[in-house]
């Protein structure tokens, strides 16, 4: 339970992030980089935070080990790209 609290808190984080990436940005970084559901990346901060005790172990492992990597991936393409 620790490590999917701690995990939680991560995207929970990420999401927090994202949100405020798109609004400094107007909705144009984001954007340019489609490979990324960025939706459904920031949705997941309110999904964790509003329903947490109804989360989907499951659904949390999937998405560290199937959706973080291209996202990680995906901000150091942008980092380099913002260079």
């Amino acid at each position: 339970m620790e490590k999917l609290d701690a995990i939680c808190m991560q995207l929970i984080a990420i999401g927090e992030a994202l949100k405020s990436i798109d609004k400094i940005t107007d909705g144009k970084l984001l954007s340019q980089y489609p490979e990324i559901n960025w939706k459904g990346a920031k949705a997941m901060r309110d999904i964790i935070s509003y329903y947490y005790f109804e989360i989907d172990a499951e659904i949390i492992f999937d998405v560290c080990k199937d959706k973080i990597p291209l996202l990680r991936e995906t901000v150091v393409k942008m980092l380099s790209d913002l260079k």
